[in-house]
């Protein structure tokens, strides 16, 4: 397994440490999930995710190529902004979600670790033929996620940048704990919250951690895992990919839409996108809140409607906020509305749940 540059001072911190994405990552500290969930919605966490996937798409014919992969308008971009899209196959099935930011003579795109090798091998073949250049930095890239309610003036001590005056989905090229960094205004929180890229070994990352915490103590900051940051996204209903979305799912039908920008061209899939919407979406991504107490929809429980099995949970967690089950799933559409009363399966009983519309939290 991989690590990344901040692994020693995960152990250190007492981080049960677990394999995600090929990475030894770690999942929580001694504080435990709840707690770190608790100080990122209150205060502020820092989470390490330098297992994340950076590409550099550099050339005459950058734009075009990232238009052609991305379901999202990148001509709308101007540069020190980010966009969130996803890429897709031509049968309209979602090969990745992924940020796209404009760095001005080039684009940087920042996909899943889990998913980092397939889609880089998907870019040059998509490359091929065209003037452009496919620059795969992810282990030269380190990152961190600095989310919470007190982020914004914690980080201000450690940066003359005016971090207030960076939009959400903006980002500056700054000095930050005396390094040189991309500060991005991203997350996937929900919350306030910044995402720091920048290059180092074991050594100046140490450092950056150090100042973090030495600026963040007065903050509450505590470090955060992987448990809690899926907890954290799940409330705020964030697609995470290979639960939510998948090369078996469209856009459509979970609930992104949003970014898929039809009128802009042709691009990768958006033929059977169009098909989709035209004729309409068979099923959808729900939420759902569970009805029954301390039971959590897992994964690939079934979901069931009269009896009759309809579809499965693909995420699901207790809400630390909420204190009640919630979940994410595929239903048939005339039982996407919220209001509907849909029954989980599992350990041969069935538990009521209703859908509802998100945000959770």
């Amino acid at each position: 397994m991989k690590t990344t540059r901040f692994h020693a001072i995960h152990t250190q911190n007492g981080a049960k440490m677990v394999s995600f994405a090929g990475f030894e990552m770690p999942i929580q500290y001694p504080a435990g999930i709840i707690a770190e969930h608790m100080s990122v919605r209150t205060h502020i966490g820092v989470f390490d995710v330098s297992h994340m996937g950076e590409v550099e798409i550099r050339g005459p014919q950058a734009l075009d190529f990232v238009q052609k992969i991305s379901i999202n308008d990148a001509s709308k971009l101007v540069p020190n902004k980010a966009q969130y899209s996803a890429m897709c196959y031509p049968d309209g099935g979602i090969i990745d979600d992924m940020l796209v930011y404009h760095r001005g003579d080039h684009y940087m795109l920042v996909i899943n670790g889990a998913c980092a090798e397939k889609d880089i091998a998907w870019m040059h073949e998509q490359a091929q033929g065209m003037d452009v250049t496919v620059h795969d930095v992810s282990d030269e890239i380190n990152l961190l996620a600095v989310q919470g309610p007190k982020s914004l003036e914690a980080l201000q001590t450690l940066t003359d940048v005016n971090l207030s005056e960076i939009p959400y989905y903006g980002f500056a090229d700054g000095t930050l704990a005396g390094l040189d960094m991309i500060i991005s205004r991203t997350g996937y929180t929900g919350e306030l919250g910044f995402e720091l890229y920048f290059r180092g070994d074991e050594s100046v990352c140490e450092n950056v951690w150090k100042a973090l915490f030495e600026a963040g103590s007065a903050y509450g900051m505590q470090p955060i895992g992987l448990g809690a940051r899926d907890t954290l996204r799940l409330e705020k209903g964030y697609c995470l990919y290979g639960n939510d979305i998948s090369k078996d799912t469209n856009p459509l039908e979970a609930g992104l839409g949003w970014i898929t920008k039809l009128a802009k061209g042709t691009f990768n899939g958006s033929e059977a996108i169009a098909k989709v919407k035209e004729q309409g979406p068979t099923r959808k991504l729900i939420a759902f809140k569970v009805l029954a107490e301390k039971f959590i929809a897992r994964q690939q429980y079934p979901i069931h409607h009269s009896g009759n099995p309809v579809g499965e949970v693909t995420s699901g967690n207790i809400s630390p906020i909420l204190n009640v089950g919630i979940g994410l799933g595929y239903v048939p559409t005339a039982l996407a509305e919220p209001g509907t009363i849909i029954q989980i399966s599992a350990r041969g009983k069935e538990f009521d749940a209703e859908v509802v519309k998100l945000p959770f939290v």
